[in-house]
C-alpha cells in the first residue's frame, strides 16, 4: 500500500486526531519516550520523526515540523489533508519582544502576525489575520488555570527572518503590541484555516531580544516541559 506523501511514511490510520507539534523532531521523540504509552514510530523520513501513543488512555501524536513556514506549511498541510489530522498543537520556543513577558514564560499565540508572503496563494482582496482556534485556546487557558502555570496570551510575530540586517523591525512590532517573534504559527494557522481544521500555537521564551537573557540546551528541554503538558492535555 502506497503512502499519501513522500515526506511522511505513515499509513492512513497511524495518526491521531490530535498531533502536538514541536519544530525539533527530537523534542517530539522525547516527549513520546517521556509521556506517552504505547508508542508505535510512524515516520523517520528525512529523520522528522513521528510518533503516535495514547495519554491518560487518550491517542494522540507528536511530529516534528522543522524551521520556518515553508517547512511547517508542508508538514500540516498533509497532516490536514491526507491524514484526517483534526487539530494541531504547535509548542515551541520564541523570543521575548514585549516587556511583558520574560524568559520561561508560557505565551498563547491568539494570533499570528508575520513578514511571510505566505498568505499570497489564496489571492484574498485584503490582509487576513491568522488567529488561534478559540476552543483550543479556552482548553489551554483552563489546562494552565487548573496546573497553576502562568501565561500570557497576545499577537506574536512569525518571522520568515532569523538573521536580521535590521534590527529595529523588532521595535515597530514591539511598539504594536507584539509579545514575542518565532517563526511558524501564522503559516500553521492559515493551512487549518484553510483546511476548516484546527490550530493553537503554544510558546515558551528561550530567550529576550532585548534584556539579553537566553536558556541554555539543557534548561530548554526542562522549561519546556509546562508547555507540553498543557498541550498534552489538550488531546
Amino acid at each position: 500500500m502506497s503512502v499519501p506523501t513522500p515526506h511522511n511514511n505513515a499509513k492512513k490510520g497511524d495518526i491521531a486526531k490530535t498531533v502536538l507539534m514541536p519544530g525539533d523532531p527530537l523534542r517530539a521523540k522525547f516527549i513520546a519516550e517521556t509521556y506517552l504509552e504505547n508508542v508505535t514510530c510512524f515516520n523517520t523520513v528525512r529523520n522528522m520523526l513521528g510518533y503516535t501513543g495514547t495519554y491518560q488512555g487518550k491517542e494522540v501524536s507528536v511530529m516534528g515540523g522543522g524551521m520556518g513556514i515553508p517547512s511547517i506549511g508542508i508538514y500540516s498541510y498533509e497532516l490536514f489533508h491526507f491524514y484526517d489530522v483534526d487539530n494541531i498543537i504547535r509548542i515551541g520556543s520564541a523570543g521575548g519582544i514585549s516587556d511583558d513577558v520574560k524568559v520561561r514564560d508560557i505565551v498563547f499565540a491568539m494570533a499570528a502576525s508575520t513578514n511571510s508572503n505566505y498568505a499570497s496563494q489564496y489571492k484574498l482582496p485584503g490582509t487576513i489575520a491568522p488567529t488561534a482556534d478559540f476552543g483550543l485556546l479556552q482548553k489551554a487557558v483552563a489546562a494552565a488555570t487548573e496546573k497553576n502555570i502562568a501565561f500570557t496570551a497576545g499577537n506574536v510575530l512569525s518571522s520568515d527572518i532569523f538573521y536580521t540586517e535590521d534590527a529595529a523591525d523588532n521595535d515597530a512590532w514591539k511598539k504594536m503590541g507584539v509579545l514575542a517573534v518565532e517563526m511558524e504559527s501564522a503559516g500553521l494557522y492559515l493551512n487549518a484555516a484553510r483546511a476548516g481544521k484546527k490550530a493553537l500555537c503554544i510558546l515558551t521564551i528561550s530567550d529576550h531580544l532585548y534584556t539579553g537573557e537566553s536558556l541554555s540546551a539543557e534548561e530548554r528541554q526542562t522549561s519546556f516541559r509546562d508547555m507540553m503538558e498543557i498541550a498534552l492535555s489538550l488531546a
